[in-house]
C-alpha cells in the first residue's frame, strides 16, 4: 500500500522532500485514561510531572500503551507532533493554560471535526505538515513516485494536484481534469482515493495517459478515465451521466499558455488560437461547460501563466482570471508557484540572462494556481 494518502504516514515539506516522523500507533482507551485523570491536577509541578512520565511511556517501544493494540483501538500519531503537545503542556505558565492544552489533546483524540468540502480533522489540524498554506510555493523538484514522470512537454507537478484535492475534496468525491495531458491529475486521484476524468483533445495523447494512469496501483478502487474529446464542446452532463453521476466536485484546469508551447495542429487547440481574444473566448467555453456540472459551494482551480511577445508581458494569468471571475465565481486564493527550470530553457541559461539584459525583461520563474468558489 502507499504511503501518499495519508497526512501522518508521509508528511512532506514545501520544498517536496520528506520529513522524519515515526508514527506510533498507540491503545486509544488506554491512552485516554492516562490522560483524563491528568486534568483534575491540583498544582501546575504535579502535572508537568505526570505529563512528562506518560511522554516517556509513549516513546517506549515496550511500552503498553503501544503493545499489542488492536486494530479497531488503535489511534496513530506522529512522534514530533505528540511530543510538541506534551511540551506545550509541560511548558504552560499557569495550570490553566496547561488544563487547556491537555483538554484539546483530548478533543483531538475523541472527536473528528471536518469542512464539508474536505476529509482534514481540524481538531489535529497541525498535523497536517504536507499541506501548503502560503502563497508562495517553492517546489524545486517535482514528485516523481508512482506513476510519475516528466515526459510529457508541459505537464504540471504533480504537488498541485495533491494539494487541491486535499484542500478541496473528500475521499470518494469526483474531480474533472479538462486538461488532462498525461494523467497528472488522475494519477494523484487514485492515490488520495478520488474519482477523477480527464478530458485529452490528441487521441495519441490520451492512449499515453491510459497507459500511465493505468501503471499507478489502485488500492482505492476508483474511477480514472481519459476521454478524448474538446473541452470547449463536449457534453459533460452525459459523460457524468455515464458513470451515473450528476456533478463533480472539483474542476481543475491546466490550459495551455496560449501558444508558449504548440501541442498540436488541431485548431481547436488552445495554444494555436490566433489571438488572445480567441484564446479567452474558447477558454471561457470551457469554464462554462466545466462550471455547469459543478456543485455550488465547490471549488475550480486554474494553472497558468504569463508571456511575453513582441518586448511585451502579456498578462495571460490575470486575463483568464477574469474570465472565470465572469461567471458565477468568487475568487479564494492566488498561489504563486516558482519554476527554476523549463525545457525550452534548460540548456540556455545564459543566453536568457543576456536577453533579460538586452530587452529589459525579466526571466520567468513562477506561474499561477488560482482557486475559486463556486458561488
Amino acid at each position: 500500500m502507499e504511503k501518499k494518502a495519508s497526512h501522518k504516514l508521509r508528511p512532506v515539506s514545501q520544498d517536496g522532500s520528506a520529513e522524519s516522523d515515526e508514527v506510533l500507533q498507540l491503545g486509544k482507551r488506554a491512552l485516554l485514561n492516562s490522560l483524563a485523570p491528568l486534568c483534575g491536577s491540583d498544582s501546575l509541578e504535579s502535572l508537568r510531572i505526570a505529563v512528562l512520565a506518560l511522554k516517556d511511556r509513549v516513546l517506549t517501544p515496550e511500552s503498553e500503551l503501544r503493545s499489542d493494540v488492536p486494530a479497531d483501538e488503535a489511534i496513530e500519531f506522529g512522534t514530533v507532533h505528540l511530543s510538541s503537545e506534551f511540551d506545550q503542556i509541560v511548558t504552560s505558565q499557569t495550570l490553566e493554560r496547561a488544563v487547556y492544552y491537555l483538554e484539546r489533546l483530548i478533543k483531538s483524540i475523541t472527536e473528528v471535526r471536518t469542512s464539508e468540502v474536505n476529509d482534514i480533522n481540524l481538531n489535529r489540524w497541525k498535523e497536517y505538515s504536507d499541506i501548503y498554506l502560503d502563497s508562495l510555493w517553492r517546489i524545486e523538484r517535482r514528485d516523481d513516485t508512482g506513476a510519475h514522470n516528466a515526459g510529457y512537454w508541459g505537464n504540471f507537478v504533480p504537488q498541485i494536484p495533491f494539494q487541491m484535492m486535499r484542500r478541496y475534496t473528500k475521499k470518494g468525491d469526483w474531480v474533472l481534469d479538462a486538461f488532462a495531458g498525461c494523467g497528472t491529475t488522475l494519477i494523484e486521484g487514485k492515490r488520495l482515493g478520488r474519482n477523477t476524468i480527464g478530458i485529452e483533445l490528441q487521441p495519441e495523447i490520451a492512449e499515453k495517459a491510459r497507459s500511465i494512469v493505468a501503471r499507478q496501483v489502485d488500492v482505492n478502487q476508483v474511477v480514472s478515465e481519459i476521454v478524448v474529446g474538446d473541452s470547449s464542446a463536449i457534453d459533460y452532463s452525459a459523460l457524468l451521466a455515464g458513470f451515473a453521476q450528476k456533478s463533480v466536485q472539483l474542476v481543475i484546469l491546466h490550459p495551455p499558455y496560449w501558444d508558449i508551447i504548440r501541442f498540436s495542429d488541431d485548431p481547436q487547440d488552445l495554444s494555436n488560437a490566433t489571438s488572445i481574444d480567441s484564446f479567452l473566448e474558447t477558454l471561457g467555453s470551457v469554464i462554462d461547460r466545466a462550471a455547469g456540472v459543478l456543485d455550488k459551494g465547490r471549488y475550480l482551480v486554474m494553472v497558468i501563466g504569463d508571456k511575453y511577445a513582441k518586448g511585451e508581458w502579456v498578462p495571460l494569468g490575470f486575463r483568464a482570471m477574469n474570465e472565470v471571475l465572469k461567471r458565477d465565481f468568487i475568487l479564494k486564493s492566488i498561489v504563486v508557484k516558482n519554476f527554476e527550470e523549463t525545457t525550452g530553457k534548460r540548456q540556455q541559461k545564459e543566453l536568457w540572462r543576456y536577453r533579460a539584459l538586452v530587452g529589459g525583461f525579466y526571466i520567468f520563474k513562477h506561474e499561477y494556481v488560482i482557486i475559486f468558489r463556486k458561488r
